[in-house]
């Protein structure tokens, strides 16, 4: 992330946004299928790549695991430690992580928000020991492929999502209740391109579908793709 990507000025909203139970995407589309890929593993060490306000890290302690936190966002991780003072939780940022490594390493709604992606998917690599999994969760290109602002309403009112130079990277500013950020769209062949690059081999690919929460909402995330997960593993 860079100086100017927003998060030190988005960094209260964000943490009210999450609360204790995180936003509507993450507590009732991803949450679910993301502990199913790590529960009962023997995963003892875990490094979560911008771990914002620690949240994920706090769910990962409580199935066994020891996870490590970063994040480059010094607010959020006052409140990560805050939440969680037996944590571990260290500036950082994926493109310069350091020499230890880890059974499993999480990008959990992360990668959008790395600028230098070239350099931070083979960092994360180096960071897993051999045998160990590294855990995505991210956009999907058809959804930063739309609009800023998202959904539109066509002229008989009815909702609809756009997509537009998808081939091509880019950083948008995106904004909703008192947060604008950076995110990055890229297309999906982008990070394929990478993790493959890094002789990964993909043990799992999902668009998780939403189990709950307001009717609304829910129908949105059905009618849209919103959300990829992925499981690479690192040859031993």
């Amino acid at each position: 992330m860079t100086e100017d990507d927003g998060w030190n000025s988005s960094a209260e909203a964000w943490i009210t946004e999450q609360g204790e139970e995180g936003d509507y995407g993450r507590r009732f589309v991803l949450d679910a299928p993301m502990i199913a890929r790590i529960e009962g593993r023997g995963f003892r060490t875990a490094l979560d790549i911008g771990c914002g306000e620690g949240r994920f890290c706090r769910i990962m302690r409580g199935l066994g695991i020891a996870p490590t936190g970063i994040d480059p966002t010094e607010s959020l991780l006052a409140r990560a430690r805050a939440l969680d003072p037996k944590g571990d939780y260290r500036a950082g940022r994926a493109e310069t992580i350091g020499q230890e490594t880890y059974d499993l390493v999480v990008s959990y709604l992360s990668l959008i928000d790395i600028p230098d992606i070239d350099t931070a998917i083979p960092k994360m690599v180096e960071a897993l020991k051999p045998g160990g999994t590294l855990l995505v969760a991210n956009l999907t290109s058809f959804n930063t492929a739309g609009p800023a602002e998202g959904w539109r309403r066509g002229p008989d009112g009815e909702p609809f999502f756009t997509i537009d130079h998808y081939m091509e990277d880019r950083a948008r500013w995106v904004g909703w209740r008192g947060i604008r950020i950076v995110n990055w769209h890229r297309p999906l062949s982008r990070y394929m391109s990478l993790f493959l690059g890094q002789g990964l081999i993909l043990r799992h690919f999902d668009e998780p579908l939403p189990q709950g929460g307001a009717p609304d909402k829910a129908d949105r995330y059905r009618r849209v793709p919103y959300f990829h997960i992925m499981e690479w593993q690192k040859p031993g």
